[in-house]
């Protein structure tokens, strides 16, 4: 047991949401927490391993602010841990990038861009738009036109433009620091997923638990 005065000191755990790690990756205190500590047992505490990430694990591996407060209480002894913030850290075990294939690109692309194209033109023609704009160019011009390009060509100019202020993006260039809808979409799918993974863990931990009873 590490001995260090530590008489009215206390140790500052945050544990992190989400952590990427290799496989078999020995994880330590400083890559899943955020720690605030007395300088004698700073260092020592981000050197702490704390998991070592095996073959039998799979992509998600949760560790629990319980067995951090274990490990170091059983190695410094009587010295008092205040923990801020979430229970759990996330460990996404991910496996090197492989490179892009151009093929599946542009499948995925034809798909996205033609897909996204006839969900625009089934819309429009479900709310009768042609003939709304029809209506609209006649008004405005006092002639009846079937194809009034002059109204269509900046209307259909004017959706893209309008696409890209909504989603906030040109290619990867944001426009601005505001988030796009369909990133707050995906983080609060994100936030659910990582509730769920959370809360699935702990009832398979305590399934382990009673059968080890």
């Amino acid at each position: 047991m590490w001995e260090v005065n530590v008489l009215e000191k206390t140790i500052y755990i945050r544990m992190r949401n989400r952590v990427q790690a290799q496989p078999e990756e020995k994880l330590l205190l400083k890559d899943v927490a955020q720690i605030i500590a007395p300088e004698a047992v700073l260092s020592h505490l981000k050197s702490m391993m704390v998991y070592q990430l095996t073959e039998g694990d799979r992509n998600i591996v949760i560790i629990d602010v319980m067995r951090i407060i274990n490990m170091i209480t059983t190695r410094f002894g009587e010295i008092e841990v205040q923990t801020i913030g979430p229970a759990q850290t996330i460990i996404e075990v991910t496996n090197k990038k492989k490179g892009i294939s151009i093929p599946f690109f542009l499948l995925i692309w034809f798909l996205l861009f033609f897909g996204s194209a006839m969900a625009i033109m089934n819309f429009h023609d479900d709310v009768s738009m042609r003939s709304v704009q029809e209506k609209i160019y006649t008004i405005i011009t006092g002639k009846v036109e079937a194809k009034p390009f002059l109204f269509q060509i900046p209307y259909s100019l004017g959706l893209g433009l309008g696409m890209i202020l909504f989603f906030n993006h040109v290619f990867k260039k944001r426009l601005n620091e505001e988030p796009s809808p369909l990133e707050v979409e995906m983080f609060n799918y994100q936030m659910d997923l990582d509730n769920y993974v959370i809360i699935h863990e702990n009832k398979e931990s305590m399934k382990q638990l009673n059968d080890d009873d």
